[in-house]
């Protein structure tokens, strides 16, 4: 019984491998169109607190941006922060173009429990572009973020994810790096497919009708990952959620710097994927069931169960590197291989996470808890 299950386990993964790459073949969608004669009017939020260490390469990659000064409005919120944060800010918004606002500490919370939430629903008010551009404190964005972006926007569209990669010379910035290019091919495909689950939230772009359609960050429903709310609300809007991934929508952002902070991240990330469609859930299953499964048949063939683990890795890795491929250099076969083991000591986390917690319970979180 528990070979059959196993088989029956391992065999559904494989499927579902081979179905990512057909899909990422034969409807990998590229959502670029001729940029309009008149540019509309763009602004860039971003929410910070205690970033003094990475702020300065956001701000530097967004003074090389491509678009017009005068259609580019950058608003940048500090929130509470106990480092130079705030002074680097004041130092660099030296124009009419770039804003800040300080949220003081009466106003934490006071528009959404979510602590980055409450900040942008505090931007959001002072934006004025047609299109709102977000991302991290802690990412680097490519000259052409803005015009590869609105070159995506058709009218029925409300929500654009870009994508993001990890950067990091660590051994531990490399399994990372390797999980967002699985996790955000799967977001691509499945997008790409018409079942869009998410918004990336350090890297998206929000038709400000949209969101204003929605009611804002004030009235979004409580979420610890407010672009995964974001997304639905879009949605049942009206509007389309597209995912668009190229070498000129590419940002970059940190990778969590130890394995506390790791967990930390994917426990946040894992309470608001407990609210995805039961089909996402599925997937997460025999992801995470893998390795029991895989175990069990190097415990009863060790020789059956090695092979049948190098057929995964090929698959799974062919499907990384032919994304990445598509925006920068893919990861090398040795990191693929492994990433593999160090997948091995997150499927019981990752599980208990997904499957075991409760729902968040509105506790607020900070700002600086990056996405």
């Amino acid at each position: 019984m528990i070979f059959i299950v196993s088989i029956a386990l391992v065999s559904v993964l494989f499927v579902q491998n081979a179905l990512l790459i057909l899909f990422g073949r034969i409807n990998f969608k590229n959502h670029r169109k001729k940029l309009p004669q008149n540019l509309p009017s763009v602004s860039v939020l971003i929410a910070a607190r205690n970033e003094e260490e990475h702020l300065p390469r956001l701000l530097a990659s967004l003074e090389l941006l491509d678009y017009p000064e005068e259609k580019l409005q950058i608003l940048i919120a500090d929130d509470q922060s106990s480092d130079s944060t705030l002074k680097i800010i004041k130092s660099w918004c030296d124009r009419p173009s770039r804003s800040y606002f300080v949220i003081e500490a009466h106003q934490a919370f006071t528009r959404n429990a979510n602590g980055k939430a409450n900040a942008l629903a505090f931007l959001e008010e002072r934006a004025i572009g047609e299109f709102l551009f977000f991302t991290d404190a802690d990412c680097k964005a490519h000259s052409g973020w803005i015009n590869e972006a609105v070159s995506c926007m058709d009218p029925s569209v409300g929500l654009l994810n870009g994508i993001t990669q990890v950067k990091g010379d660590s051994f531990l910035a490399k399994m990372q790096e390797i999980d967002w290019w699985n996790t955000l091919g799967v977001v691509k495909i499945v997008t790409d497919l018409g079942w869009p689950a998410t918004g990336i939230g350090n890297n998206m772009v929000i038709r400000r009708e949209a969101l204003e359609k929605i009611g804002g960050f004030e009235y979004l429903p409580f979420c610890l990952t407010e672009d995964l709310e974001l997304s639905r609300s879009i949605r049942k809007a009206g509007y389309r959620v597209l995912h668009q991934v190229s070498e000129e929508i590419l940002l970059f952002t940190k990778a969590e710097p130890d394995w506390k902070s790791l967990m930390q991240q994917r426990k946040r990330w894992m309470q608001g994927v407990v609210t995805l469609p039961l089909f996402w859930l599925i997937m997460l299953f025999f992801q995470a069931a893998f390795f029991p499964a895989i175990g069990y048949f190097i415990w009863v063939s060790p020789l059956l169960g090695i092979i049948i683990w190098l057929l995964k890795i090929v698959f799974q890795g062919f499907f990384m590197r032919e994304l990445s491929s598509k925006v920068t250099t893919p990861p090398k076969w040795k990191d693929l291989l492994i990433f593999d083991f160090y997948y091995w000591f997150l499927p019981a986390i990752r599980f208990f996470i997904t499957f075991g917690l409760p729902k968040p319970n509105g506790k607020p979180e900070n700002t600086d808890e990056s996405d």
